[in-house]
């Protein structure tokens, strides 16, 4: 396949955006609370995602496939775990460090690796299942400190972090079902028509929830519409490029080389935040980098 590796450098780009994304949102969350900032980046990303989706269809001469009832189907139940995922990372976020909470978040890959395989019948071999288990054993060391007691404090972000993951994972399967539940159109197509259908169902739900429950924030979320409109664009791109390695490899082999979004995070924070980095978790680092290394030398052969 001419663009079967086209994923890697999707995936990278994918999480270099998603981490300058995430800083975006963190910094709106003081502003305009968990569920404006939650919001934003759908309502301000679906505009950028109609753009690539119409550049896609003027660049290749084509038109959106048709939308059939599993390809509906799946992606509702992504779009709607995404929003509990984005919204349960952004409360961790107000408890723990900025790198911390990522790397709760990052335990998804294992999830997703199982998921797969039971729901969309992805392939998973042991050697390929172990480089995941490696990297997210490495998240698992860096957000770990060694004799630190589980008080409730302590635990609340942990479990927010965790679930979060969770629910990121379901999101990719079902992201990753729609995809390849749409009866024709080339992988970019298909990614940019999926991603356009996710991000207006959760537009509309978000929308509606907030012109109900929570007006202030989503005329806060207006009234900083820079910063807002920025956080979208972020989002908007960082999701075209998971969907674009959605449609070409399998969500475990995508979420997996994703993890390098930990170490990312680790460099935002010690620039930003002035978050220190210690040993353990240069170790952990150093785990979630072998691993990637290990599923991309077997995904290479």
């Amino acid at each position: 396949m001419a663009f079967g590796f086209l994923w890697i450098p999707a995936t990278i780009l994918a999480s270099l955006l998603q981490t300058a994304r995430n800083l975006a949102q963190r910094s709106l969350t003081d502003v305009i609370g968990v569920v404006g900032a939650t919001q934003v980046r759908f309502l301000f990303g679906l505009p950028f995602a109609m753009v690539f989706l119409a550049a896609a269809c003027l660049g290749l001469r084509t038109l959106p496939p048709s939308i059939g009832p599993a390809s509906l189907g799946y992606t509702a139940w992504g779009a709607l775990m995404q929003i509990a995922a984005t919204a349960l990372m952004l409360a961790a976020m107000r408890e723990r460090s900025f790198a911390v909470t990522t790397a709760y978040t990052k335990t998804e890959p294992v999830q997703v690796a199982i998921f797969g395989a039971l729901l969309l019948g992805d392939a998973l071999s042991p050697l390929k299942f172990l480089a995941i288990a490696i990297a997210t054993a490495g998240v698992i060391v860096v957000s770990w400190k060694l004799g630190e007691k589980l008080t409730r404090a302590g635990l609340r972000p942990a479990v927010l972090g965790i679930v979060s993951g969770a629910c990121f994972a379901l999101s990719a399967i079902g992201f990753r079902g729609g995809i390849q539940a749409l009866p024709e159109g080339n992988f970019l197509i298909r990614a940019s028509t999926i991603l356009v259908l996710g991000l207006a169902m959760q537009t509309a739900l978000l929308t509606f929830y907030m012109l109900v429950a929570n007006r202030p924030a989503l005329w806060l979320s207006l009234r900083n519409w820079r910063r807002s409109l920025s956080a979208g664009f972020l989002g908007a791109a960082a999701s075209q490029f998971w969907f674009i390695g959605f449609s070409l490899t399998s969500a475990a082999n995508v979420r997996t080389l994703g993890l390098i979004e930990v170490p990312l995070a680790q460099i935002a924070s010690r620039r930003l935040f002035a978050e220190g980095t210690s040993r353990r978790e240069i170790l952990g680092m150093a785990m979630i980098v072998g691993g990637v290394g290990l599923l991309l030398l077997i995904s290479l052969q």
